[in-house]
């Protein structure tokens, strides 16, 4: 494995810091108070490609690789959070199923305007009662001749007041278990979909998160994502590589904090000097700096093996546990480092902190990535650091 970035991957990435650090950075702090969803940047990601990144040039997309995608959403992250679950919810659990389960009309209908960030994607898995346990969930759904009618909440979607496609999964019997899951491309405009409560939240306020309900929402037969009864397959691909991208927002939320901690431990005075001089202060930084390299190595292998399609429902859980696990580690270090302005709104790290504990929430709780390890360590399909 080579991880080194392309002479390519580096102009994404440069090209992309500099697009956080003159557009992003200056909007968060407003995003996140007024909690609106950041249009303005959305429309610009979309004319930069960064809404579909992997999608092929025949479908609207780049066609670039997904070690270049993490590349640029880490950057993303670095300068807003918030803008940066928008657009790793668009990239990883939109059009992910579209593009890999889709059929040729379905792809052709939905990958271009989403790759544009012209027609906004979400996710429609949890429920208010079926979140970590996914094979639970009581949406139900009927065939009718050539339509299906769904009856159900999702609970806890982002981007769900925004999207004007989403990906659902409802069950046809819940004797079946997970065999009878079903996944739906769900246009907004299709009869009996509506958007309900939305979520007042602690962080990533610019990223809106609202409850979708369906009642006798009628939904065309052709719009079935693969095949009947293969929902659930559809739902566990997507998720190994949506916890790549959320990963990847933690490294960048916990990139950021180091970056706001460092900066401010040289300005601030006390005994004498700046208190970067102090060990404490340094030892403190080191710590960040360590975890944070080790996660995007995490990531990088994780987003590795997708590209060259190996198997990576491990590694990405071993990535997304520890990079939600260092991003609330990293962001709480640098509150610490700030001392009592870190609790103030006037700074940013007080920001970074409250994002920072989504990503050990969703798309799998930290203690669920514990359960897929272990479960996939305890069939012998674990493979270390020598993967092939």
């Amino acid at each position: 494995m080579d991880f080194k970035l392309s002479d390519e991957q580096r102009m994404i990435q440069e090209m992309v810091r500099s697009f956080a650090d003159d557009k992003l950075k200056p909007r968060a702090e407003a995003l996140d108070r007024d909690a609106v969803f950041p249009w303005d940047s959305w429309n610009e990601m979309g004319e930069l490609g960064l809404l579909g990144m992997v999608v092929d040039e025949e479908h609207g997309g780049p066609g670039m690789d997904n070690l270049s995608y993490v590349t640029a959403l880490e950057e993303i992250a670095v300068g807003c959070a918030a803008t940066s679950t928008a657009m790793s919810v668009q990239n990883s659990l939109a059009i992910f199923p579209i593009n890999n389960f889709g059929n040729d009309e379905q792809k052709a209908k939905y990958l271009p305007p989403m790759a544009a960030g012209e027609l906004v994607g979400c996710y429609g898995l949890t429920e208010p009662g079926a979140g970590s346990d996914a094979g639970s969930l009581r949406c139900a759904c009927e065939k009718k001749g050539d339509t299906w009618i769904l009856n159900g909440a999702k609970q806890f979607i982002t981007n769900a007041p925004e999207a004007g496609v989403a990906i659902i999964y409802a069950t046809s019997d819940t004797s079946l278990k997970t065999r009878g899951i079903n996944a739906f491309i769900v246009d907004k405009d299709c009869p009996g979909y509506s958007i309900g409560k939305h979520e007042d939240k602690m962080g990533i306020r610019g990223s809106s998160t609202a409850s979708i309900v369906m009642e006798d929402c009628e939904v065309p037969a052709e719009n079935l994502l693969g095949q009947e009864g293969r929902g659930f397959v559809v739902a566990m691909a997507t998720l190994d590589g949506g916890r790549i991208g959320i990963a990847t927002q933690a490294l960048g939320i916990a990139r950021a904090a180091l970056e706001a901690a460092a900066a401010y431990a040289q300005e601030r005075e006390q005994f004498g000097g700046p208190i970067a001089r102090l060990q404490a202060i340094q030892w403190k930084l080191a710590d960040m700096a360590c975890r944070i390299d080790a996660v995007r190595l995490l990531i990088r292998r994780a987003a590795w093996l997708k590209d060259n399609g190996q198997k990576h429902t491990i590694e990405a859980s071993m990535a997304k546990l520890m990079a939600a696990e260092t991003a609330v580690w990293c962001s709480n270090q640098a509150v610490q480092i700030h001392g009592g302005y870190g609790y103030t709104k006037e700074y940013v790290v007080e920001r970074l902190y409250r994002d920072a504990k989504i990503t050990d929430l969703y798309e799998g709780t930290s203690e669920i990535q514990r359960l897929v390890i272990a479960a996939n360590l305890l069939k012998g399909k674990y493979r270390g650091a020598d993967t092939p």
